[in-house]
């Protein structure tokens, strides 16, 4: 009896030790815990995110317009996990072709470029290429354009016409013109094309009287339009491939006391924009473009093209005119 009583209790001690096993949670495994996988996957990923490091070389990092490039870039940046390296090969092509080389051994992965001179810019492409850096030209194109991932720029040459049609309707009559240029940039050559062969179908010509390579920059673009100005007392505009030359241009006209003549830039800066605030100014208008779109398309572009996702091999900013009657539509204080 004693024996079977023992039995029983045996056999119930078993019968719920066997229930509380088939009942007890399985904690821990992948099953019972799907949302914390899900939650330390998202984490690890984030973690192991690529990282990359990218180059930015602009022509002349004194210049408003490549430093409204250079902060429109970082600001499209912020967040993401990218280093930027920025050289200011101060015109120099020399110099940007040795900082172009620093930043390959510095391990960058893409290049956000604005060549200072479109030719001889190619050996830094070729050792881009070499380097497997991608690279994003920008602003002004490379001469060899097959080494570039994708360009983005202005309409350089619908930048030259908008100037070569305004001076038609304010000179009917035409007249002599002097242009500011810089061969080695090819947005430059574009925009000076563009207002040539403008004047070249006018119904009253327009004869190019004079014409100075000042390398985009001030202090060139002063002497050269001194120079103009000394030797052609009838000329009735100069067109200016950027607003630097146009400043130039201005400052060596007050200098020699000539008001009549029409000048014209293109970059649309908050410099000659103060400029057509005042009611008697030389400048006529300035057709401009935004440094802030093409930054922020540029980075987009280079993350594109660095994550494998598709991405557009050339970008045209939009370009228009602002003068005297539309300049309070843009404002005076930034870029548009």
């Amino acid at each position: 009896m004693k024996k079977k009583r023992a039995l029983r209790i045996l056999s119930l001690i078993l019968l719920c030790a066997l229930t509380f096993t088939a009942c007890k949670k399985n904690v821990g495994t992948p099953e019972d815990n799907a949302a914390s996988k899900d939650e330390n996957t998202e984490e690890k990923d984030k973690d192991e995110q690529e990282s990359w490091k990218i180059g930015f070389s602009g022509i002349d990092m004194e210049n408003p317009y490549f430093l409204t490039l250079e902060s429109a870039i970082k600001e499209e940046l912020d967040g993401e996990n990218c280093e930027l390296i920025v050289k200011d090969p101060k015109t120099d092509p020399d110099m940007q072709a040795s900082q172009i080389q620093e930043m390959i051994d510095e391990g960058i992965n893409a290049i956000i470029l604005s060549p200072v001179d479109w030719e001889k810019i190619t050996p830094s492409l070729e050792a881009l290429k070499e380097a497997d850096v991608k690279i994003v030209n920008v602003d002004t194109q490379v001469k060899e354009m097959d080494y570039v991932d994708a360009y983005i720029g202005s309409d350089n040459y619908n930048a030259g016409v908008l100037c070569g049609e305004d001076l038609i309707k304010r000179c009917p009559d035409g007249g002599k013109v002097a242009i500011l240029e810089c061969p080695t940039q090819n947005s430059v050559n574009e925009r000076i094309t563009g207002f040539e062969e403008t004047l070249a179908k006018a119904e009253n010509g327009f004869e190019i009287v004079a014409r100075e390579d000042t390398s985009g920059e001030f202090q060139k673009s002063l002497e050269a339009a001194q120079k103009i100005l000394s030797e052609n007392s009838d000329i009735v505009a100069i067109m200016c491939g950027n607003d630097q030359m146009a400043v130039g241009a201005k400052t060596a006209m007050n200098v020699a006391e000539q008001g009549q003549i029409l000048i014209y830039g293109v970059d649309g800066s908050p410099d000659i924009k103060k400029e057509l605030k005042k009611t008697e100014n030389q400048i006529a208008g300035t057709v401009a473009q935004s440094p802030i779109s093409m930054g922020k398309d540029a980075v987009n572009t280079v993350l594109n093209i660095l994550n494998g996702k598709d991405y557009e091999k050339e970008i045209k900013e939009n370009v228009f005119m602002i003068n005297q009657e539309n300049v309070d539509m843009y404002g005076v204080d930034g870029w548009q």
